[in-house]
């Protein structure tokens, strides 16, 4: 194990002999800029455990995201102070205090636009066969730094006096851009299995190698996972598909077995044929299209408002033809085809999001946009009919902003005149969308009468009829378009005549 000997932030102790992507220099300009900013801070936080005898750093993801020069407002402290010593100590210096976190060590409280946690020194271990972790406080900063994830989390900065620690060496391998474990990643992965998932989404959040022996052992415990929560899986998964680079954290699942046990339908796409028969697999046109509705993002982004990451479309992206292996049929002449890959995707993909434990908005949201992703290739050159145009929309309701990005990213064809042609064709179809939406006020589409008029109109009470009638109204204002209240009671009464006849 190499280690970078403690002391203060004397940063040319370390060597350089590897050219890394980063450079000790760089590195050292960045966190002196970044500790300087939040000098107030820590400087003060720390004179009050000081002057109370107990020992505080800035730990873990702080470091290491002031280190690349992206420290957030989150700033994460470890202590030797138990948590009610810890609570008496912020309080009178926070803007507020809480302690949700109490039970595992952890007092948080807001200083300014400043989210702060401290957590006392501790270690966590699990039973082979717990979902939970056993916690026991430490007593010493280097032993709570050995028991964190990866060494590039396990560097610390002593506060006030900006003394760094990093007994794993993580400067270099932060330097090296890569991902190793403080200690042996068998004993890491066995104490939090987690870990196994977090080194993917890590890998996708920073753009960092996953060192090999780390690969060996996430390979050879990937059955590890299963006694994980389903909600600590999904929080994972969802940060590691928001993050910037998520191809390289879904593939280190696949490639290591993970993903077979925390998202199966991903690698079971790699052994399928897209529908064109390109001999290309369904599993990289996913990958692409994941990419392509990333790049499609700033359309969601209110005006003036910066692009965030939209977990909804990219996850239908990375789930859009989940229905393949299914589905697939092979037809005379070689021919590979995916009847109804939609729908039986739809179901895939609500069963999967269930087992995860997501919300039923997401579910709802995601489980829509694969059902509805192949409906544009019945628009043809433009042949669709107003109606068909108004159920398009109706259908999609608010996803169809989301709609929009995932067909279009859909579009994975090498051949320029076709992705040209299907583009235009699409720019046809949302031009239709904003007159028809302009005219119609589309995105609220209901029948022209509610359903006190109609009751009123035929002379009857609650019940069936009175959603009968509506949905014929519905049907006719899609079919139709709008029509005068006059227009639209004379409909409804040739209607209800010729069912009483």
């Amino acid at each position: 194990m190499r280690a970078v000997r403690p002391g203060p932030l004397d940063w040319t102790a370390v060597s350089d002999t590897a050219s890394p992507p980063l450079t000790i220099v760089e590195i050292q300009r960045r966190v002196g800029a970044e500790l300087d900013r939040i000098g107030s801070v820590i400087d003060e936080l720390g004179a009050r455990f000081t002057e109370a005898g107990e020992e505080l750093a800035l730990v873990g993801g702080p470091v290491r995201d002031a280190m690349l020069g992206r420290l957030q407002q989150d700033l994460d402290f470890t202590t030797s102070a138990r948590p009610e010593v810890t609570e008496r100590l912020v309080s009178g210096w926070a803007d507020a205090v809480w302690d949700m976190g109490r039970a595992f060590g952890t007092i948080g409280c807001r200083k300014g636009g400043w989210q702060v946690e401290i957590t006392t020194y501790r270690s966590e271990t699990y039973d082979p066969s717990s979902r939970k972790p056993d916690v026991d406080f430490g007593d010493s900063l280097e032993g709570d730094l050995g028991r964190r994830d990866f060494s590039v989390n396990s560097m610390a900065v002593r506060v006030p006096s900006r003394e760094f620690v990093d007994p794993s060496g993580g400067i270099v391998d932060l330097a090296e851009r890569v991902l190793r474990t403080p200690g042996t990643p068998e004993d890491s992965f066995s104490d939090d299995p987690l870990r196994m998932m977090r080194a993917a989404r890590f890998a996708a959040q920073l753009g960092f190698s996953v060192a090999p022996e780390v690969v060996a052992a996430m390979t050879a415990m990937a059955g590890r996972i299963e006694i994980i929560s389903a909600e600590r899986v999904r929080d994972e998964l969802v940060k590691l598909i928001c993050a910037p680079h998520p191809r390289l954290g879904l593939t280190l699942l696949v490639e290591t077995g993970l993903a077979d046990h925390v998202l199966p339908e991903l690698p079971a796409l790699a052994l399928e044929r897209d529908e064109h028969h390109r001999h290309k697999d369904v599993y990289e046109h996913t990958l692409t299209v994941l990419e392509q509705s990333i790049d499609l993002e700033h359309r969601l982004a209110p005006p003036g408002e910066p692009v965030r990451p939209d977990f909804v479309s990219r996850f239908a992206a990375l789930m859009h033809d989940v229905g393949k292996p299914r589905t697939r049929r092979f037809e005379s002449g070689g021919v590979v085809t995916f009847h109804h890959h939609d729908v039986v995707g739809a179901k895939l993909t609500r069963k999967r999001m269930q087992a995860l434990r997501f919300s039923n908005h997401d579910i709802d949201a995601v489980s829509r946009l694969v059902e509805l992703h192949l409906r544009f290739h019945g628009y043809g050159s433009g042949e669709w009919t107003d109606s068909a145009v108004r159920r398009y929309v109706r259908d999609a309701g608010d996803q169809l902003e989301r709609l929009h990005i995932l067909t279009r990213a859909d579009c994975t064809t090498r051949n320029q005149r076709k992705a040209d042609r299907l583009r235009r064709t699409y720019d046809s179809l949302e031009e239709r969308i904003a007159r028809l939406s302009e005219e119609e006020e589309l995105a609220a589409v209901r029948p022209d009468l509610d359903g006190n008029q109609i009751m009123e109109l035929l002379g009857i009470g609650p019940g069936r009829e009175v959603g009968e009638a509506y949905q014929f109204l519905l049907e006719l204002r899609l079919d139709e378009g709008p029509r005068t209240p006059e227009q639209a009671e004379a409909a409804l009464r040739a209607w209800w005549a010729a069912r009483q006849g």
